[in-house]
């Protein structure tokens, strides 16, 4: 019957926001399917930012972006110790130059307690530099945010999507949209690989939210792409700064912040300029803006110990507000859409308004008796020796490290390989095992980890792409072999 081919919901997009949706929607007896057109979740925006949990003194009173920064906030501390998922909270600090810096910092004070953003305080002296002694001694103030954290984005939403999946929920890869309609009371909801169909779809396409958007519904909204510029330092300057060092926010953003990831690396950037959808190259001008901003702020960064440059693209609707809820036009489709900073740390508190609106718009409330609500991923490096001896002697390829600056080993790798939605592109693994990720980045493991791929996926060695379908390593002959490049 037709009927048993009706997804309850279709989600378009497997970015952190759709992800999280996913995630929510596996708690209940709902047949989900999210849409993804790469060949893995976080492979847009959700890979490529500043990996902040944001506290929420930035975002307007009153509106949703304010609302969902606050609980998103206070939610995803309990969702990265159920979903182990790698996650600190090491608070922020918005530093000042001068007396217009410090209305400024005074104003986002303000905003953050009526926003409920709890610890707020506003520091200076040597208080200030006690706690980060790094900071330019011009600095006169700074607002001190406690509640702000970093996270691996990546590793949040293939936590979320592959618990999901675990719990019933199903996920398309290589599936863009191409159209979508509504037919006997469903929506149709057209890919290049084929239809699917549902009783609701929600849009949470990222940067082509507005196409998807003008697909089933006028289009009420216009995305402007922006891309941030960033620079990734060796983990030899992990101990630079403690916290998030922000500059005082201007119209283009939260500026050039300074940042340790979980990873143990420092993150400096971004810059913020308008782009053409997926135009994530590097440019000089992004990266020594970035570099003269960042040093302004921490004077000693070492940018000569950078081991990677990177740019991601973000949604910008040209709004002070996210656009979230159901389309005026076209009931039953929803928009998750104009999702900027501070998204990452919304999306788990969007995730559970829409899940909400869903519910009430008739979907069955049963909890699904399948809902999976813990995850556990071993890894190696952080384990005790004793802890590593077991390990070892429960699997021996704990015992192979096949990435040596990330002390990676074979058995990461492949349970990596046997989870609910197994890699399948040399970095689809690196966001779930950090190979790769080193000061080599990948010179060395590379090939043990195609090797790995090949040996536990049916995708052959010459398929095995980087990143993207097409983004192959291995192609062509060279003296009666295929050419590694």
């Amino acid at each position: 019957m037709i009927e048993d081919k009706i997804e309850d919901v279709i989600i378009i997009g497997g970015g952190v926001c759709g992800c999280s949706l996913l995630y929510e929607l596996s708690r209940y007896r709902i047949k989900t399917l999210l849409l993804e057109k790469e060949n893995d979740v976080a492979d847009g925006t959700s890979k490529a930012n500043s990996a902040i949990v944001h506290s929420g003194y930035d975002p307007a009173p009153g509106t949703m972006m304010a609302r969902y920064n606050v609980e998103g906030n206070a939610l995803i501390e309990r969702i990265c110790a159920d979903l182990d998922i790698m996650y600190k909270k090491i608070g922020s600090l918005v530093v000042g130059f001068d007396e217009t810096d410090r209305k400024s910092i005074e104003n986002l004070y303000v905003k953050g307690n009526k926003n409920c953003v709890p610890g707020l305080r506003i520091v200076e002296g040597k208080e200030l530099f006690s706690m980060e002694p790094a900071l330019n001694r011009d600095i006169k103030c700074a607002l001190y945010a406690p509640t702000a954290g970093i996270l691996s984005p990546w590793e949040f939403a293939i936590a979320n999507a592959e618990c999901a999946v675990k719990g019933g929920a199903k996920v398309e890869f290589n599936a863009e949209v191409t159209g979508i309609k509504k037919e006997n009371g469903h929506f149709v909801v057209d890919t290049v690989k084929g239809e699917y169909r549902a009783r609701f779809v929600v849009n949470a396409a990222g940067v082509n939210s507005d196409i998807v958007s003008g697909m089933a519904d006028e289009k009420s909204f216009t995305i402007q792409p922006k891309r941030g510029e960033y620079y990734i330092l060796d983990t030899t300057e992990a101990k630079l700064v403690g916290m998030v060092v922000f500059p005082c926010p201007s119209k283009l953003g939260k500026g050039v912040l300074v940042a340790p990831t979980v990873h143990g690396n420092i993150i400096v950037g971004p810059d913020s300029t308008d782009c053409d959808r997926g135009a994530t190259e590097s440019t000089v001008a992004g990266l020594e803006y970035v570099v003269k901003n960042a040093l302004r702020c921490v004077p000693s960064v070492n940018m000569r110990s950078s081991i990677r440059n990177f740019s991601g693209v973000r949604a910008d609707a040209g709004l002070e507000d996210f656009i979230v809820g159901e389309s005026k036009r076209t009931p039953g489709f929803f928009n998750i859409a104009g999702i900027k900073s501070p998204g990452l740390t919304s999306s788990p508190a969007i995730a559970r308004d829409v899940a909400g609106m869903l519910l009430d718009k008739g979907l069955d409330s049963t909890p699904n008796p399948g809902f999976v609500a813990k995850r556990k991923v071993t890894r190696f490096k952080y384990l005790s020796d004793d802890e590593k001896k077991e390990a070892i002697k429960k699997n021996p390829l704990y015992g192979t490290i096949v990435c040596r600056c990330e002390t990676v080993t074979e058995g990461e790798i492949v349970d990596a390989l046997n989870r609910p939605l197994p890699p399948r592109s040399l970095d689809a693994v690196k966001r779930r095992c950090t190979s790769g990720m080193g000061r080599c980045q990948g010179g060395f493991c590379g090939p043990r980890v195609m090797a790995l791929i090949a040996k536990y996926t049916n995708i052959g060695s010459v398929d095995i792409p980087l990143d993207k379908e097409g983004m192959y390593i291995v192609t062509g002959k060279t003296k009666g072999k295929r050419a590694i490049l």
